[in-house]
C-alpha cells in the first residue's frame, strides 16, 4: 500500500504496535470498503496518527476514510473522543461523521477542500482563519458529555512532558520541563466546568479545511471539554519559523495577544497553554519522528520561559 512516510516512520518507531499496525492495514482497508461500499481514491500525505484516504461512497457522496493508529489505550480512548466530539458537534466547524467502526478504529468523514498551507496563506491569514473557526466550533457543554477536561488534560501533559524528557535522555534544558509543569499546575488549578466548551484539541492550518463559501471546518477533532484559551494552545505552538528570526519572546506573546483579541478571551492563558503545547509537542516530534521540528519547538521554549 501507499502509505505517507510520516505515518510509516511513526508506526516503524513504535515497535510492535506499530508494526502490526502497518501489516493489518491492507486487510482492514479492504474491509471496511466493502462494508462502506466506499471506491477509494489517492491517500492524503499531511497526517501522521493513521491512514487517511479520499472515498466515494455509492450515491456518488465524496468522503474521506480515516484509520486511526492507536498505539495503546490512551490513544484508542482518543479515538473514542473523537467520535464524541463529532457526534456534539454535528458538523458545525468539523466535518461531518457519516460512519464509524471503534473496534478498528476507524471512521467516514465529509470530504472538505484544501488545508490552509494548500491554499497559500500566510502564517497571520493562518491564525485569522483558525480562530474564526472555532468560535464556529466552540459550544457550551459539561463534564458529563464524556470527554476528557481541560484540569485532566493539564496532568496527562504533565505526565507526558516528564517522561518523554527522561525517555529521550532529557534532550533539552530542566528549566523548560520546570516551567511547563508549573503551567500544568496553574491550568488545571484554573479549570471552570461552568464555562468549559467543545475543544478541538488539535486546531492548526493542516487540519483547517476549505468548505466553501469563505468558510472552513476543522478535521482531526480530538475532543476535550475545557477553556477556549486551551483550543489557541496549537496555534500558539505551531509556525515556529517566523517566532525564531526575531525576538522571540515578544513575537510569542504578540501572537497571544493577536489570538485572544480575536476570540474575546484572556491572552497570558492562551500564552501558557500554548508554552505546555510547545513543549509536549517538541517531546513528541523528538521520539516519532527523524526530523528537525522537535528541537525549534524546544528552542522557542527555552526562549520564552
Amino acid at each position: 500500500m501507499d502509505v505517507p512516510e510520516l505515518v510509516r516512520q511513526r508506526a516503524s518507531t513504535n515497535g510492535a504496535a506499530g508494526q502490526r499496525w502497518l501489516e493489518a492495514l491492507p486487510a482492514v482497508v479492504d474491509e471496511l470498503a466493502r462494508r462502506w461500499a466506499l471506491t477509494l481514491g489517492e491517500p492524503f500525505a499531511g497526517g501522521t496518527a493513521g491512514y487517511v484516504v479520499a472515498a466515494t461512497d455509492s450515491a456518488g457522496r465524496e468522503c474521506v476514510l480515516k484509520i486511526a493508529m492507536p498505539l495503546d489505550m490512551d490513544e484508542h480512548d482518543t479515538f473514542l473522543r473523537s467520535v464524541r466530539a463529532h457526534e456534539i458537534a454535528a458538523g458545525r466547524g468539523c466535518a461531518e461523521l457519516l460512519a464509524h467502526d471503534a473496534s478498528v478504529p476507524a471512521m467516514l468523514l465529509e470530504r472538505l477542500g484544501p488545508n490552509l498551507a494548500e491554499l497559500e496563506m500566510t502564517v497571520s491569514e493562518i491564525l485569522e482563519a483558525i480562530a474564526a473557526t472555532l468560535t464556529t466550533f466552540w459550544r457550551p457543554i459539561t463534564v458529563d458529555d464524556g470527554l476528557r477536561t481541560g484540569d485532566e488534560q493539564a496532568q496527562w501533559l504533565a505526565r507526558f512532558i516528564v517522561g518523554t524528557w527522561e525517555e529521550l535522555d532529557r534532550p533539552c534544558e530542566r528549566a523548560v520541563i520546570d516551567h511547563a509543569l508549573a503551567l500544568c499546575d496553574r491550568r488545571a488549578a484554573a479549570f471552570d466546568p461552568n464555562s468549559a466548551v467543545l475543544v478541538h484539541g488539535d486546531a492548526h492550518g493542516w487540519n483547517t479545511l476549505d468548505a466553501g463559501n469563505g468558510t472552513y471546518k476543522f478535521v482531526d477533532v480530538e475532543g476535550l471539554c475545557s477553556s477556549r484559551e486551551h483550543d489557541l494552545a496549537v496555534a500558539m505552538r505551531e509556525y515556529n519559523e517566523p517566532l525564531v528570526r526575531g525576538d522571540t519572546a515578544r513575537l510569542v506573546r504578540d501572537r497571544a495577544e493577536f489570538l485572544a483579541e480575536r476570540c474575546g478571551v484572556d491572552p497570558q492563558a492562551v500564552w501558557e497553554w500554548g508554552f505546555i503545547e510547545r513543549v509536549s509537542t517538541g517531546l513528541a516530534n523528538l521520539r516519532d519522528f527523524d526530523n528537525d521540528n522537535g528541537p525549534m519547538f524546544l528552542e522557542v521554549a527555552r526562549r520564552c520561559r
